[in-house]
């Protein structure tokens, strides 16, 4: 079928609001999302990042930035929608990547506390 641009959320938690554990976090979302849909960071076409009001140390694309061939993908940091009693200290996602996938082909990673916001998605978790 040829390339298209498709869509890939992940999320994650963190214990803490500081800047180590939101890199450790951040780092290993990251990591994983790639290594389970097999992206080339230069095949990124941008990356949204939303971090509920908990999270006020660093931008979670600050880090993401921080990784290799990342330097020129377009990232904006948004502030996620406040909901009585949702998930604490948590960021989410949503690349836009070229890639060869169908979207039911791409694996969507939900890590740590996040798990929980995706029980649909139990297969690609990990």
């Amino acid at each position: 079928m040829g390339w298209r641009v498709r869509g890939v959320r992940g999320a994650t938690t963190v214990g803490a609001n500081t800047y180590e554990a939101l890199e450790r976090a951040i780092l290993e979302l990251m990591e994983e999302i790639e290594a389970q849909n097999d992206i080339d960071p230069r095949e990124i076409v941008s990356a949204t990042f939303s971090a509920t009001t908990d999270i006020d140390v660093v931008f979670p694309a600050k880090i993401a930035r921080s990784r290799m061939h990342w330097e020129n993908v377009p990232l904006l940091d948004v502030q996620q929608m406040y909901v009585k009693g949702s998930l604490e200290r948590c960021i989410r996602v949503l690349l836009h990547v070229n890639t060869p996938l169908e979207q039911h082909q791409i694996k969507h990673v939900y890590l740590n506390g996040a798990r929980d916001l995706r029980p649909d998605l139990i297969c690609a978790q990990i």
